[in-house]
Formats: C-alpha cells, structure tokens, sequence
C-alpha cells in the first residue's frame, strides 16, 4: 500500500480496475510463457475437454498484479496531490495460497479487488510491518476466476526504534568495538 501502516484499515476494499482478454492476446500470452494447446489453438481446445480457448492462470495474475501497481501509483499521486505524503511499500515475502477458480475465455472482462485481511509489525525487520492481502479477480457473470493471498511490508511511519538497538548501532559503527560485536561466534 502507499498508505503508512498505521494508515491502513482492515477489511478497506481497493478497486483495482478491469481487464478485457481477448483471443489474441490469451493465444500471445500462451506462446510467449505457457505454450500449452489450450491457451494456443482455439480451434484445437474447443475439441478439449476445457471447451474453448483459455487464459492461462499466470496470465491472469500478471494481469492483476499489474492493475495493483498502477493503482498503488494512483494512491500516492492522490495522496501527494492532497499534500499528504504516502507511505512505503515494500517487498512481498510471500503468496500463502492461491486459486484459479474458473476459467477465462475470450472476450471475459475481469474485476480486481484488494482487501487487507489483516496486520501486524514485523518480527524480524523494524519499522516495518506486514501486511495479509486478498486479491480477487471476477468475471462479468460474478464468478470469481481468481483468488490469492499475499503477504507485503508496509514501513511504520511513527517508528522509533528502541534505545537499546539505537546505542547496538552506534557501537557497530565504532571501529574496534564494531569489529568485536559483529564477529560470529
């Protein structure tokens, strides 16, 4: 999120934007990155069992994954333009599930959503916390196509950091005792 954690409401539903497939692009997609017969040859996979042309799953993540950035991109623009400044996002150390539940076809207009299910500071990295999202991607019928659950940092911003590594910190940078307490054991 471009929102500071502190910032950030639980169960707060982002629009993420709207994605048409068409023929093409499925057939394109399936050359360049998943090169299987049913996201290559609409003839040959409507004699399948799939029933048609399909988008292959990772196409319609990267799909998703894309409308997030932007819309992270449109967050802090608004924000700035309000004279607020945004908050900093970080890397994802991970995706807990994720699930495919239907098919895209041609012609499918697809909706993504993020929700931030949950969050808490982060263990291991101060400043930081994390946050526990779900995206989901609906076609124009209401079936939901797509669903994941990811993990991203979001830095505090009213993070100060305790006096104890404060003064660990200056010591590391002292060049003897630095030396002495960075030494593995």
């Amino acid at each position: 999120m471009t929102r500071w954690f502190e910032n950030i409401t639980l169960g707060e539903r982002f629009p993420l934007g709207d994605h048409t497939f068409t023929e093409d692009e499925i057939i394109r997609f399936g050359q360049r990155y998943d090169p299987q017969y049913f996201h290559l040859d609409a003839d040959g996979a409507r004699q399948s069992h799939f029933g048609g042309l399909i988008a292959s799953g990772w196409h319609t993540v990267v799909i998703g994954h894309r409308k997030m950035v932007d819309a992270l991109e449109a967050e802090e623009l608004r924000l700035r333009t309000l004279g607020e400044e945004p908050g900093v996002s970080g890397p994802s150390p991970g995706v807990n599930s994720m699930v495919f539940k239907a098919p895209v076809r041609p012609g499918d207009t697809v909706s993504y959503s993020l929700t931030v299910t949950d969050k808490r500071p982060s263990n291991s990295i101060p400043g930081w916390g994390l946050l526990f999202n779900t995206i989901d991607a609906v076609n124009q019928r209401g079936e939901e196509v797509y669903r994941a659950e990811l993990v991203g940092f979001s830095k505090l911003r009213d993070y100060r950091m305790p006096w104890r590594l404060r003064l660990l910190g200056a010591l590391t940078r002292l060049p003897v005792l630095g030396k002495l307490l960075t030494q593995r054991r």
